[in-house]
């Protein structure tokens, strides 16, 4: 007999060893009958009104006719029988293999949509080119450094462009809202590559900048031992379409490759790539994201608000928050997005003369620092333009000005939290985490007025659902503009250009996704329809 017992809990102090003690007396079995307890999920109660405590989803197995008795009167715990726990396998279901396509199949972009497609077009016995215009990520580390120290930057490698994508310089958050059967999966195969195990239980699991590198250099091992041959400093420049249908690429303005099936993971900061595919007449249109400013408080000060007296208990984790705020009267959602605890704020500019902000964290959280972006929703009216890419030339417009007001050297113009409620430019900031370094500014000049308008508001509604927010301590960075990207390429429901057959758009850059799991999902469903389509072709289907 297996058992699912929800809502098992611990308090801050207790061992994970007691959970079996628990679950027998819930049962009504006495103490060390459990004996085969599986921990599938683990989160954390940190309300203010409560003590902080771990709560647990566990399943226990129990030999067959074992008399028990459910204790129906605790309360907040859920019991249910199934009839067996199914284990994910750390590798590809069985899946039927194709022969070898006439053309390889070639996949662009090394980030999560880009490597799982790969991973799952290699498991399926197919042969992939994996092009990167960036570097791996030794080299692209040096280079990202070299920006952070010097102020030197790269523009084909730096945070947002080589091996892993943007989410290699990131706190590597696990958590999505989509619910697919290939999330556990993606997850096994990570932790497979290096990741921590705990992202397999933990609720709102993370890797950490640190671990997430082992993690993509691992996958590319795999990928290149299954066959596919990866390259970096490839640059997609041009796309050759013939009626409609995609015939191949060229990489790095000389090199034509031949391919009828392309999955484009490009990540969202590859203006140049969408302006080449508008220039090619693929269906592209403006959407809608969210830009603002990256806030920092020490770290302490967060733990403390969150956790009260408990702050600064050993089991606790760097404490985190997520915090909205509805601006009636401007119909617009000010909201707290990529909370880093115990991170840092860094400078991730994508083009020269730009200033873009992000955050960033290791495995173990130990920085002194908290931050998290504080963003407005833009609509497409915002933008000012029309055109699909319009939504580009809107965010760096705001990027230009944020790297002006920094000095004109990559520092990021500062201003504390409570000077910018205040409208004035304030007290000098002394101490921060970001590199390269920052300037004093007022950031109203950094940001569209709609969006410094409702800030301020919801800034307010944050200090009364988090009292103690608003503090001098506190200070905010500009300009946060990566939340989302600003375009969109339209496919249609076999994740095909609804213009260009062959090509399988994927992943943040395409408007299908955000953030490491969901992208990862989304280049596992490209890859899937780009099989199904070489099924297809094999008994002399078509599309279009």
């Amino acid at each position: 007999m297996i058992f699912k017992i929800n809502g098992l809990t611990l308090s801050v102090g207790e061992r994970e060893e007691l959970l079996s003690a628990r679950a027998a007396s819930l049962l009504g079995l006495p103490v060390g009958a459990v004996t085969d307890l599986r921990v599938i999920r683990r989160s954390i109660d940190a309300r203010r009104a409560r003590p902080p405590h771990f709560v647990y989803l566990v399943t226990v197995r129990l030999p067959d006719g074992i008399p028990f008795s459910v204790d129906k009167t605790a309360a907040g715990l859920t019991v249910t029988e199934e009839t067996d726990i199914p284990v994910e396998s750390q590798t590809a279901p069985s899946a039927k293999y194709f022969p070898a396509p006439k053309q390889r199949p070639v996949v662009v972009g090394c980030g999560p949509a880009g490597l799982f497609a790969s991973l799952t077009l290699a498991e399926r016995g197919i042969s992939v080119l994996l092009l990167e215009r960036g570097k791996a990520v030794p080299d692209r580390l040096t280079d990202v450094r070299s920006f952070w120290d010097k102020g030197i930057l790269n523009p084909e490698s730096h945070v947002h462009f080589g091996e892993g994508g943007a989410g290699t310089f990131s706190d590597g958050k696990l958590t999505s809202r989509v619910k697919n059967p290939h999330t556990g999966r993606v997850k096994r195969i990570m932790a497979d590559m290096g990741a921590p195990a705990d992202i397999l239980i933990d609720a709102r699991p993370h890797i950490g900048t640190d671990r997430l590198r082992e993690v993509v250099m691992n996958l590319r091992g795999r990928l290149r031992e299954a066959g596919c041959e990866v390259r970096f400093g490839s640059q997609v420049t041009d796309f050759i379409i013939h009626r409609g249908r995609l015939t191949g690429v060229v990489v790095n303005d000389s090199e034509e490759i031949r391919t009828d099936r392309l999955i484009l993971a490009i990540g969202q900061s590859a203006d140049d790539t969408y302006r080449k595919l508008a220039e090619n007449g693929v269906s592209l249109e403006p959407k809608p994201f969210a830009v603002g400013l990256r806030v920092e408080h020490p770290q302490e000060v967060i733990n403390r608000l969150q956790y009260g007296r408990w702050a600064g208990h050993p089991d606790l984790p760097p404490a985190d928050y997520f915090l909205t705020a509805k601006i009636k009267e401007m119909d617009r959602s000010v909201y707290s997005f990529c909370m880093c605890p115990g991170g840092r704020v860094i400078g991730c500019s994508a083009w020269p003369g730009g200033v873009i902000t992000n955050g960033m964290s290791s495995f173990l959280r130990d920085s002194p620092y908290a931050n998290s972006a504080v963003v407005v929703n833009v609509r497409i009216e915002d933008l000012g333009s029309e055109g699909p890419l319009a939504g580009l030339a809107f965010r760096r417009h705001w990027e230009e000005q944020a790297f002006l007001s920094g000095g004109g050297d990559y520092c990021a113009p500062v201003q504390r939290l409570t000077d910018f409620l205040a409208g004035k430019e304030g007290d000098p900031v002394v101490r921060t985490s970001f590199l390269p370094g920052v300037r004093q500014a007022e950031l109203k000049g950094v940001l569209p007025p709609f969006v410094s308008a409702a800030m301020k508001s919801g800034f307010a509604e944050f200090e009364r659902k988090m009292p103690g927010f608003i503090t001098k301590e506190a200070v905010l960075f500009g300009v946060e503009t990566r939340t989302s990207s600003p375009v969109r390429i339209i496919r249609d429901e076999t994740v095909q250009s609804v213009t260009t057959t062959g090509l399988f758009p994927c992943g943040e850059g395409a408007g299908y996704s955000g953030g490491i799991i969901s992208s990862a999902l989304d280049g596992i469903r490209a890859a899937e329809q780009l099989v199904i389509s070489l099924g297809s072709s094999c008994s002399g289907e078509h599309r279009g």
